[in-house]
């Protein structure tokens, strides 16, 4: 298990901007923007929500209200749109569920809701925790792309996400804050810093190592 994630919040504290990931506080905006990022970039993303907005004002009444081929219209930019659209309403219809209370979902146990997340078609592990963690207000390791590339630049090779996501010993002190901050962090840095190994040597945290238990695999 890696043992020191809070030693790396540390030291990330100290060398990037406390700035925030997800620059709304409307949670829709935020539920609908890790649907429609999957298999794009945020550009697309942008162009999407947009039409959303000005549509729905990402209401999930208004949205669930729009016909499919509407909703697969207005996110047409993000690619995927059928796909896509599918999810949206799954996510929105389950929600309904709960009469679109976010703040009761959120009390859910973490273990069920996360499950619940994942049961629903088109959500997988890193869409289920950035929505756990952004718009549910738990805390816990988004192991994504950028997470998987650094962690094998501190000497852990993982198979993808889930590997590493069950190698992370996820400290209590880790509240949803610091693991929204901690996110954002490693893209933000992987962004600049993981485009080849040059530039990785140049970075701050090239001499960053982590702290193994001896548990047996």
């Amino acid at each position: 298990m890696i043992t020191n994630i809070e030693e790396l919040y540390t030291v990330f504290s100290q060398i990037m901007d406390h700035k925030r990931w997800w620059n709304t506080d409307n949670k829709w905006e935020i539920l609908l923007g890790a649907v429609l990022v999957q298999n794009t970039n945020w550009r697309n993303v942008d162009y999407a929500l947009a039409n959303l907005n000005e549509a729905t004002q990402f209401l999930p009444e208004k949205i669930l209200a729009l016909d499919k081929e509407q909703l697969q219209e207005l996110i047409r930019p993000s690619g995927f749109n059928k796909g896509k659209s599918n999810t949206i309403i799954g996510l929105l219809t389950w929600l309904e569920g709960y009469h679109f209370d976010l703040a009761q979902v959120s009390r859910k146990d973490f273990a069920e809701l996360r499950k619940e997340l994942l049961a629903i078609k088109g959500i997988g592990e890193e869409t289920a925790d950035a929505l756990l963690v952004y718009v549910f207000d738990h805390s816990t390791f988004i192991a994504d792309k950028y997470a998987q590339r650094m962690f094998e630049k501190f000497g852990f090779v993982s198979k993808g996400y889930k590997q590493l996501k069950s190698k992370i010993s996820w400290p209590e002190t880790m509240d949803t804050l610091k693991a929204q901050n901690l996110h954002g962090w490693i893209i933000e840095y992987g962004q600049v810093y993981l485009k080849n190994d040059e530039l990785w040597q140049s970075g701050p945290l090239k001499n960053f190592k982590l702290r193994l238990s001896s548990e047996v695999d």
